[in-house]
């Protein structure tokens, strides 16, 4: 339950982050408003199931400031949000305590909780000096402070990450080598073609030899018509010989030429991940930083679907990070500055990623002040890298590769942020690592922008082929994070569906003949067939028959007129000549995650000669995944068959297609609350007789009114969970769990 929490804490905490982000550019957007209320609200329950009071009582905090704010009576402006977003980080660091140390991490922390929810409860009257003193003792630096950078030369003594070559590229490298090698062996059988198109010209020589021995003797003579016969024949075959070879010549050219392209294609595809999750935390930072230097900035991210390398993405973080503070601390001008200069007073930061010119060039910009030339000659000149004579006659181009150099800086003192000259050393090491170049240009009083060329690397997709079905597939390996077999007793219920232990998380089976047709697929073995793919974070464990090969394949697109086949990304021919379909790893996680939302997904079934005995199903619906853990393991523990939904348009889904003896739904809910499900329910012929039961924690009797004139047949407050009350209210509805 600890690990569930954990879970759920990271992305409520996300939400609210990225809500609190929004809500500081407008304090009122309703929308923004409700999902922050609605996450501080899962967080409160969830920390309630597990134990943690510190986790309830600062989550409560924050959803009575969210209701406050969407009454009417709080504002959120800049400070609140500081103290809001320093209580996300609280929560955070509540759900990631062990279980075994949550006791000693509370005694140590209580003040700093209870300073908090003082706050909190300061700021939700609209008034912020209760939550002035917290906010102060926020570790500003850790947000704001210049990162410890290593120097151009650490990093070449570290030489890891300059000339790096590890196993994966390695196996790239022999893929690639691998293709090459088969189709070279076409040459084999060209060669022996032409070698029998020379032999059909030498029996021709000779035929014309003989063929002018008897012209000179007799003219007409029948010999010499069986020659000419001869000779006709030779040629036509040495001509229809030659055709073919010829022909097979130029279609060999064309599949070498499209094996070149669809190679620099598939390969350059398993390189990428868009340009957008690298830059999901700069937003916070540079707000961060510019609230410490008493400035407002918003930072646009332009492109951010642009498909880049991840290791160059990965080697980008700091250097895009150094730029980004620097247009801050050096570019944009504070408030006051830049309306006296006609300009709004937030300041405008952009990055932007996109491919150009077989380049990908990303591009980090500012509306500030840009660089002082002439004040920037004097700082070259007044540091000896060279005379006043030469620097007048610098160009633009040439003085602003100066800022580059290390120690290099135009600031006369030090501060947390920058001063020490360095950092764009450090950003132009790193681009040329990755074999890149980096360009400055600056329109004094209009801005700064530097320019990022980067080449686009290359590597190549080995295939795993499996059996699904009676069928042959293949996975790239680039998207297969593991292949093992499974024992069915590690498979475990959570939800109601099908887990496996996977780097140490709950990982979902799926059964691959589901999604790719076939025999469903039957767990009458000891150990199972698993491939693991992930993309973008997504993992799923697939069910296959059997395992086949690794193998490299010529990837053949399919035909245009057949359209985008789900799931399928191209097809390929093995050595003898039969076909394989390749996944597209990328459409069928998204199929995954389309069925595990809309509830179709099949759970994997035991071959057994016993007929299971029938439980009555119930479904659980709550938008907290530690509550709906919690109920399902109650009820499963009690022989009752349990399944789940996210929110009440997700039980309204689930009700409609499937058949329940009970509903259990909490109230508070996105998308459709518990009481507008209990409505659909009793206004639905199908199912108006399905039984109700409301599990809430508003406990007061104006809420529990609501429910049961709503059409509830049972109203029950989330408290009692401890003493198996829900079982037995469970039992009084609908009976024992066997039906």
């Amino acid at each position: 339950m600890q690990e569930l929490f954990r879970m759920e804490a990271e992305g409520q905490a996300q939400l609210l982050t990225a809500g609190l982000l929004a809500l500081e550019r407008d304090p009122t957007a309703p929308d923004h408003l409700e999902a922050c209320m609605r996450a501080a609200h899962s967080l409160k329950g969830a920390a309630r199931l597990v134990g943690l009071s510190a986790g309830v009582g600062v989550a409560h905090a924050m959803e009575d400031c969210f209701v406050a704010a969407q009454r009417g009576d709080t504002r959120l402006g800049p400070r609140q949000i500081d103290l809001l977003l320093a209580g996300v980080d609280l929560l955070t660091r509540i759900a990631a305590t062990p279980e075994a140390e949550a006791d000693q991490w509370a005694g140590r922390n209580l003040a700093e909780v209870d300073d908090f929810v003082t706050a909190i409860a300061a700021m939700a009257g609209d008034t912020v000096e209760g939550a002035v003193s917290l906010v102060a003792e926020m570790p500003a630096s850790d947000a704001v402070a210049e990162p410890n950078l290593p120097q151009p030369a650490e990093q070449a003594a570290a030489g890891g990450r300059v000339l790096r070559m590890t196993a994966q590229n390695l196996n790239r490298l022999l893929g690639l080598a691998s293709e090459s090698l088969v189709e070279s062996r076409w040459l084999k059988p060209f060669s022996n073609s032409l070698l029998h198109i020379k032999r059909l010209h030498q029996q021709t020589g000779r035929a014309l030899d003989e063929l002018h021995d008897a012209l000179s003797q007799q003219l007409q003579d029948n010999r010499v018509q069986t020659l000419f016969a001869a000779i006709q024949f030779h040629f036509a075959e040495s001509r229809h010989a030659l055709g073919e070879r010829l022909a097979e010549l130029e279609m060999f050219d064309s599949r070498s030429t499209d094996l070149a392209r669809r190679l620099y294609d598939e390969v350059l595809a398993c390189r990428m991940q868009p340009f957008a999750d690298g830059a999901l935390g700069f937003p916070k930072m540079l707000r961060n930083l510019a609230r410490s230097l008493g400035k407002q900035v918003r930072l646009d991210v332009i492109g951010g679907a642009t498909q880049v390398d991840r290791d160059i993405l990965e080697k980008l973080d700091t250097a895009l990070g150094h730029l980004l503070r620097n247009a801050i601390d050096h570019g944009i001008e504070p408030p006051a500055e830049r309306c006296a200069a006609g300009k709004p007073a937030e300041g405008v930061i952009r990055l932007e990623a996109r491919h150009g010119a077989g380049m990908l060039q990303i591009i980090v910009s500012d509306d500030g002040r840009g660089i002082d030339l002439d004040r920037l000659r004097e700082a070259v000149v007044a540091r000896n890298l060279t005379n006043a004579v030469t620097a007048k006659k610098l160009s633009e181009a040439e003085l602003l590769e100066f800022l580059f150099l290390p120690g290099f800086t135009m600031k006369d003192t030090v501060t947390e942020v920058s001063g020490r000259g360095v950092g764009l050393d450090v950003v132009q090491a790193i681009v040329k690592q990755v074999r890149g170049s980096v360009r400055a240009s600056s329109q004094t009083g209009a801005g700064m922008q530097f320019q990022l060329r980067l080449p686009l690397t290359l590597s190549v997709v080995r295939s795993l082929l499996v059996d699904v079905g009676g069928d042959t597939y293949a996975f790239p390996l680039a998207y297969v994070a593991r292949s093992l077999k499974l024992d069915r007793k590690e498979i475990e219920l959570i939800e109601g569906r099908q887990h496996f232990r996977y780097q140490g998380r709950p990982t979902e089976l799926v059964g691959a003949s589901q999604l790719l047709g076939g025999t469903p697929a039957v767990l009458n073995q000891d150990a199972i067939s698993i491939v693991v793919v992930e993309d973008g974070g997504s993992a799923y464990g697939l069910v296959v028959d059997r395992f086949l090969d690794e193998r490299e394949l010529v990837v053949q697109p399919l035909d245009t007129r057949l359209g985008k086949v789900q799931d399928i990304a191209a097809g390929a021919l093995m050595k003898d000549g039969s076909p394989v379909l390749i996944v597209d790893v990328a459409d069928l996680l998204r199929s995954v995650n389309k069925l595990v939302s809309g509830g179709g997904l099949s759970r994997l079934q035991r071959a057994s000669s016993v007929v299971a005995r029938q439980r009555k199903r119930v479904l659980v619906v709550d938008d907290s995944l530690t509550v709906r853990e919690l109920e399902r393991k109650l009820l499963d523990q009690h022989g009752y068959e349990v399944e789940s939904a996210v929110d009440g348009m997700d039980g309204w889904n689930a009700v409609q297609t499937g058949r329940f003896h009970l509903v259990v739904t909490d109230v508070d809910m996105p998308r459709m609350d518990g009481i507008e499900l209990v409505k659909l329910i009793r206004k639905d012929p199908h199912s108006k007789s399905l039984p109700v039961m409301i599990v809430s924690y508003k406990d007061r009797e104006d809420d529990r009114r609501r429910g049961l004139e709503a059409g509830a047949d049972y109203y029950l407050t989330k408290g009692s969970f401890h003493d198996e009350t829900l079982v037995q209210a469970v039992i009084d509805l609908i009976g024992e769990a066997d039906t």
